[in-house]
């Protein structure tokens, strides 16, 4: 191909090695020249590493210094490889192999495996559960799906670790790892899951980088010839290398250091799979030579966003903290971060969909908004607040709450259970639907206590907890409700959350939205037991949980929420307090601050630290009490109506049929139950109070400001009698 033809095709390829560098900030030049020896590149969030180091390698291809196909450049996700392959071709240096850890080693075990073993390499098994399902049939040991997976989960740990299992109850517990199952046990299903692939002359993933390091470490030759295929590499993400990649990593070079590895170790957030940023952070004493370039020009946030990351980390702990990189925006001035507490959680999921219903009408697509949370678990609150809003949306790195195997088991148990529960066993001592709901659900794994640990089964004991607390506001909300009303109320919810097939707001774990970034990020659930989640509990788990916290804050490009709920559920105890990450960061808060309190059904939004009109006013909050005998109140629906339900009542009866009519025509009008539109009690105390405003009845218990907005006209104009002159409001 002619240089013009070239120039042609690829307009943006740079015509020589001098016009690669243009555009690079003075520290992105200097990793970019530094071509000899060592490098390491220290580079915080949205600091430009991947420009950085697919311009240094472009530099050095097109100066002539390094030869294409003796670069080999690795990182951790097949997405992030394919990134550079198309970055590195329109800086005019294709022929350059960027790959995954473990796509490089397989296709060298492929080419080498004939030379070195003989014979045709086994079958390789992109799924492992199955094989371990097999094992434990072998070793008569029951394993739900939920262990099935977790166990797994610790294969892949011990493999990557290089632990064999006569070794692993041991190093299990140097690690402080939690356990699915007795460590012994998992020591003999490992074994027995090593047999079984023998048996069957197959290997998994973790296999091929263990036998790509075995035949590297036995056969001096092929080594060779690797190390001369191969005179210079890049590792991406390097605070993430397994001891196992780390060694692979070794055989490769050989003695040789045209190394050149770039990280953070402030984004070290995979620990659990056996991730370490100690490679990353000993590099210099194992290079003692090697050029260390620091990236901090941040390009992707603004300075607000970045003074709340660096202020996470600043308060941080222990060796990662150490060596915290303090990032300097280079963007203009945005909106201050917000944080705001609410009352409970569907009030917090309410608010948040409001407020991205708000941006989207502004014109701030769907596509640059995502909803971040701790575990997969919180998504279905998102999810239905998102649906009601008429949000689109899409689920990132997680099944849709209703699609999780868990939950579609535990809707046809509930599902039998109301159809055949006078012969159900299970019921007999069930006296009320919550009740019944657990006896089901137990059945199905749910138990009162979380179980330990961070895996499978507890992502699923938290699926089918969510349940058991939906059944709990259900039977609140719904007085004398059956099974079978709730069974309907689960369909409803399901179909009302079929997602289009759309570009919309993402909903993601903190985890699976590592290396993504949009305009707006909206943290959420950020409170004590969820951030830091509450099986964290040695100082390096906590210090792993504020580096999470910081990732999903360096998500943002513009604008940031921060938001918390007091108590799970409305009327329930508001005992819970924002996230100590939060303390000396967020309005009117210190390091040693306790919880803020707010009152009403809302968000309390506050401005920047240290605005002396942003200080939150602490309300004393008293129990709710009757407003008829004085009783304390701690039925849900009997605070709805503050009186005790035995209590005389002084309601309009005239005014609660003409709500009831009402009510009626708006759900045949939507196509959707009365009970949605509002329920009896909720109904009860606006005619039981009759309010004159809004601002009345934004107060009453149930109507929220969802509801308010779109029936707040229509029900004031009947408590004024006006209605009929009104028309029929709004559908």
């Amino acid at each position: 191909m002619t240089a013009a033809t070239h120039s042609t095709l690829f307009p943006q390829v740079p015509d020589s090695a001098d016009a690669v560098l243009e555009g690079l900030d003075p520290e992105q030049r200097e990793v970019a020249t530094a071509l000899n020896g060592p490098v390491c590149v220290l580079a915080g969030a949205g600091t430009g590493k991947t420009r950085a180091i697919t311009h240094r390698i472009a530099y050095g291809v097109r100066a002539g210094i390094l030869q294409p196909s003796s670069v080999l450049a690795v990182t951790f996700t097949n997405r992030a490889a394919g990134e550079m392959r198309g970055r590195l071709r329109q800086l005019g240096a294709a022929g350059v192999q960027a790959r995954t850890f473990h796509s490089a080693a397989l296709r060298q075990l492929q080419y080498f495996w004939p030379k070195a073993i003989g014979g045709s390499m086994p079958r390789l098994v992109d799924r492992k559960v199955q094989l371990v399902a097999d094992a434990a049939a072998a070793c008569r040991i029951r394993l739900d799906r939920g262990e099935l997976r977790d166990v797994t989960a610790e294969i892949e740990w011990s493999k990557v670790t290089q632990t064999v299992p006569a070794d692993y109850a041991a190093a299990a517990a140097k690690a402080g790892r939690e356990t699915p199952r007795d460590p012994a046990e998992i020591a003999q299903l490992y074994a027995a899951y090593e047999d079984v692939k023998r048996e069957r002359s197959v290997i998994d993933f973790e296999d091929v980088l263990l036998l790509t390091v075995a035949v590297l470490q036995d056969r001096h030759d092929i080594a060779e010839q690797v190390r001369a295929q191969y005179q210079h590499f890049v590792v991406d993400e390097y605070q993430d290398v397994s001891p196992l990649q780390q060694r692979l990593l070794e055989l490769w070079l050989g003695e040789r250091d045209n190394l050149c590895v770039v990280g953070d170790a402030s984004q070290t957030i995979y620990s659990f799979t056996g991730a370490t940023p100690d490679h990353l952070l000993d590099f210099r004493t194992r290079h003692p030579g090697a050029t260390v370039v620091k990236l901090v020009r941040d390009y992707r946030s603004t300075p607000q966003v970045v003074h709340l990351a660096n202020g996470l980390l600043a308060q941080a702990r222990g060796r990662a903290a150490d060596h915290r990189l303090e990032l300097v925006s280079q963007r203009a001035p945005g909106p201050e971060p917000l944080y705001t507490e609410y009352t409970d959680e569907p009030a917090e999921a309410e608010g948040a969909a409001r407020r991205i219903r708000e941006l989207i009408d502004s014109g701030v697509p769907a596509a640059e908004i995502a909803v971040l949370f701790r575990t997969n678990a919180q998504s279905e609150t998102y999810e239905q607040a998102l649906a009601d809003a008429g949000v689109p949306y899409q689920l990132r790195g997680a099944e849709r709450f209703f699609d999780r195997p868990e939950v579609r088991k535990a809707g046809v148990a509930l599902r039998g259970a109301a159809r055949f529960g006078g012969n159900d066993s299970l019921l007999d001592d069930a006296v009320d639907l919550p009740s019944q709901v657990r006896a089901v659900l137990s059945g199905e794994g749910w138990t009162p206590r979380p179980p330990a640990g961070s895996g499978a089964v507890r992502e699923r004991w938290e699926s089918l907890a969510a349940l058991v607390n939906l059944a709990q506001d259900f039977a609140a909300a719904h007085p004398g409700a059956t099974l079978a009303h709730l069974v309907a109320e689960l369909d409803e919810r399901a179909n009302a959350q079929h997602a289009p097939t759309v570009q919309g707001v993402t909903l993601a774990s903190l985890h699976s939205a590592k290396g993504l970034e949009w305009d707006v990020v909206f943290l959420v659930g950020v409170a004590e037991g969820m951030m830091p989640i509450s099986y964290a509990r040695t100082d390096e788990q906590v210090e792993e949980e504020r580096r999470l916290l910081y990732v999903g804050v360096t998500r943002a490009r513009e604008r940031l929420h921060v938001s918390w709920s007091l108590s799970r559920s409305p009327g329930g105890r508001p005992n819970r307090r924002p996230s100590r990450f939060l303390d000396g960061l967020r309005p009117g808060s210190t390091a040693t601050a306790g919880r803020p309190t707010a009152g009403g059904a809302g968000g309390i939004e506050r401005g920047i630290p240290g605005s002396r009109d942003s200080a939150p006013r602490r309300v004393q909050r008293v129990p709710a009490r009757c407003r008829v005998c004085g009783r304390t109140l701690t039925d849900a629906g009997e605070m709805k109506l503050m009186r005790c339900d035995d209590c005389p009542s002084d309601m309009n009866e005239g005014l609660y049929e003409r709500l009831r009519e009402w009510r009626a025509d708006q759900a045949r009008s939507s196509g959707q139950p009365a009970f949605c539109v509002f329920t009896d009690r909720t109904l009860m105390a606006i005619a039981e109070t009759a309010p004159e405003g809004e601002h009345e009845l934004a107060r009453i218990p149930g109507v929220g400001m969802r509801k308010l907005t779109r029936y707040g006209a229509d029900v004031l104009a009947i408590c004024a009698g006006q209605y009929g002159e009104r028309g029929t409001g709004q559908a």
